[in-house]
């Protein structure tokens, strides 16, 4: 998620969603929280269920928004409640506050999307829905997978993914500057190097993220982790004013600063491989798994290559695996169904909603399971081409992305920010961050950081 809008505002155990628009909602209407239960609680119980998400019908992939249709129709013709796919444009849904003005206005979806990076938001929001009583698979979640959606043992949200980031280069590129897959760098250094030599008057060598929102934070982490670092230590106080976290700072910043690397991404942001890598903006981007179906859909004839995140010195290789989850609202028009929806969709043991799940990660999209039988019945899709490679270079060293509060977020957000584009000190950047993460993190009582 695997995997990242720039919401900015902090989730409270009272159930308040403040921050930008949604504060500006809250405070027009006087309210201390959620203002929509009792209307909720009399709207016609046979109103379709509102299911938002960023794939159908409207998205750009046939394959994915076939896969939600086909999965809305399959319930919709066996459940009383019905269930309608509402589409909010990925700019919209990721890197705007649409969801959260939308609870706050009181009209939150019956249904939605969240990844595990704003999974603390909603639950300390207290508008995630337990769903835990309709699933009779979870053991079929490894623990590295679920743990990021659960509280004192109980789910509140559903993966329908998982989401590593890999480097793709374009093969064009390569053989212009006489490379192959042979100098694929495997160090910081040599990246930054081959960088240079793959930058043009009109291509950029490298592209990572520029847009602050969680998708950016989500990326960042595995530089972080490559080289010992943390956030957050095992006692609880931030951990982030440390030699891992100045190098990974540095990396992103001499990136940009070498000139091999772009301050602006293009089309939806450095997620879109279509926009950035086929288009020719860049020769190597810094993408996730998902970048496969993209490349397929929407530019079949571009060939590119694929290879894991290179790692500092004396560093050790890991990345980050994200992804979306279904969840539901707890004060929705009928929490109970929507749930209900949720487990049937994505963690039932009947072979359907096994072979949703393989369906979506290698024919709706390209992605590796959450289920271990979802792996089972994909068979060879997870042991060739793209997706093979993921599976078996890329993915063994997946960690799961991390769920913060947004205060946490945002101080990272800034932290990247403030060295990528703004030229800080990284040193001193690590140390203002560190200081403002154990402010927080001394006061917080949500539940847990993980």
């Amino acid at each position: 998620m695997t995997g990242k809008d720039k919401f900015i505002a902090a989730a409270t155990r009272r159930g308040v969603l403040k921050g930008g628009a949604v504060l500006a909602v809250g405070a027009a209407a006087g309210l201390s929280g959620f203002p929509y239960v009792s209307r909720m609680a009399v709207r016609a119980q046979s109103a379709p269920l509102k299911f938002w998400q960023f794939y159908a019908p409207g998205g750009p992939v046939q394959s994915q928004i076939d896969w939600f249709e086909k999965a809305v129709a399959a319930w919709n013709d066996s459940h009383p409640q019905k269930v309608e796919l509402e589409y909010v444009p990925n700019a919209e849904y990721i890197n705007g506050p649409k969801l959260a003005t939308a609870f706050a206005s009181g009209e939150g979806p019956d249904i939605f999307l969240i990844s595990p990076g704003d999974f603390l938001r909603y639950y300390n929001g207290g508008v995630l829905q337990d769903l835990t009583p309709h699933i009779d698979a979870k053991e079929d979640f490894p623990e590295s997978v679920i743990a990021n959606r659960m509280v004192d043992g109980k789910i509140y949200g559903i993966p329908m993914e998982v989401e590593p980031m890999a480097m793709y280069y374009s093969v064009k590129a390569f053989e212009e500057a006489k490379l192959n897959e042979n100098d694929v760098p495997k160090t910081w250094d040599d990246l930054l190097e081959l960088a240079k030599k793959l930058t043009t008057p009109k291509r950029f060598g490298v592209l990572f993220e520029t847009q602050p929102g969680y998708y950016q934070n989500f990326t960042w982490y595995p530089f972080l982790w490559q080289g010992g670092g943390e956030f957050q230590g095992k006692d609880g106080k931030s951990a982030f004013d440390s030699p891992a976290t100045v190098q990974a700072l540095k990396f992103w910043q001499d990136a940009i600063n070498s000139g091999a690397a772009p301050r602006q991404v293009m089309g939806s942001g450095a997620n879109d491989t279509v926009a950035n890598l086929a288009s020719g903006y860049c020769a190597i981007q810094n993408v996730g798994i998902w970048g496969i179906s993209q490349l397929q859909s929407n530019a079949k004839d571009f060939e590119y290559g694929v290879f894991r995140l290179p790692t500092p010195p004396n560093g050790k290789y890991v990345t980050v695996g994200g992804g979306w989850a279904f969840v539901a609202n707890a004060k929705g028009k009928n929490p109970d169904a929507a749930a209900q929806f949720c487990g049937w969709a994505l963690a039932s043991k009947e072979k359907d909603s096994v072979q949703r799940v393989a369906d979506w990660c290698t024919k709706g999209k390209s992605d590796m399971p959450p289920r271990e039988s979802a792996l089972a019945a994909g068979g060879d899709a997870f042991k060739t081409g793209m997706i093979g490679k993921f599976a078996s270079d890329v993915y063994p060293g997946a960690r799961a992305e991390p769920r913060v509060p947004p205060e946490v977020y945002k101080i990272i957000s800034d932290a990247i920010q403030q060295t990528q584009l703004g030229g800080a000190d990284p040193q001193a950047t690590a140390t203002s961050a560190s200081q403002q993460l154990d402010s927080f993190l001394g006061s917080y009582s949500g539940a847990p950081i993980l």
